[in-house]
């Protein structure tokens, strides 16, 4: 008799600890085709703005809270989307050059989540390597999760990865020519 309270003591006491165990990370693949990375780069005398394709990308959550995430960009798909004709070749072509993102030697950059902070309901405070060239920095942002959507803004300063042309940070006299370092990207991601 007292070997099967035992044995029942035991169960209970070992299935409730099984049934209080946290949830297990879960990881949920973005939607490429339906996310979009738009980039808007500005210069004394305006912007420019075009979009970059999602090669793959990740966010992870246990139960409902992010905690993690991981994306790779396909930088050979850079365009402009607010030129048209030679004007905006002339631009896309540069941007993939070696003076700016050099797309023929570093196809991708990557983003990976290394902290988040949620900071209310659905918000986070997000701290990431980015790797842009090859050079990988820490970059902070918000995100915002709703239901199978996400969306971040980011601020990328381009001369923390050896994109210095046009900056006036570096060169003098640019004039109206100076292109401001820091650029943005507006994320709207499905999964």
């Amino acid at each position: 008799m007292k070997k099967g309270v035992f044995s029942l003591a035991l169960a209970l006491v070992f299935g409730v600890a099984t049934a209080t165990e946290p949830v297990a990370e879960e990881k949920k693949e973005v939607k490429t085709e339906a996310s979009t990375v738009t980039w808007k780069a500005y210069k004394v005398t305006g912007s420019h703005e075009g979009t970059v394709a999602l090669k793959s990308g990740s966010l992870t959550f246990d139960g409902d809270k992010l905690t993690g995430g991981e994306f790779v960009a396909d930088m050979t798909s850079l365009i402009s989307t607010d030129m048209e004709g030679d004007g905006k070749a002339k631009l896309e072509g540069h941007l993939k050059a070696d003076d700016f993102f050099g797309v023929e030697k570093h196809e991708t950059s990557k983003l990976v989540f290394t902290n988040v902070k949620s900071t209310g309901k659905n918000s986070y405070e997000v701290t990431g390597d980015l790797t842009i060239k090859g050079i990988t920095k820490p970059v902070v942002f918000d995100v915002s999760v709703y239901g199978s959507k996400a969306t971040a803004n980011v601020k990328v300063d381009r001369t923390k990865y050896d994109i210095k042309y046009g900056s006036g940070s570096f060169f003098e006299n640019l004039g109206d020519k100076t292109i401001y370092d820091e650029f943005d990207l507006v994320v709207d991601l499905e999964f």
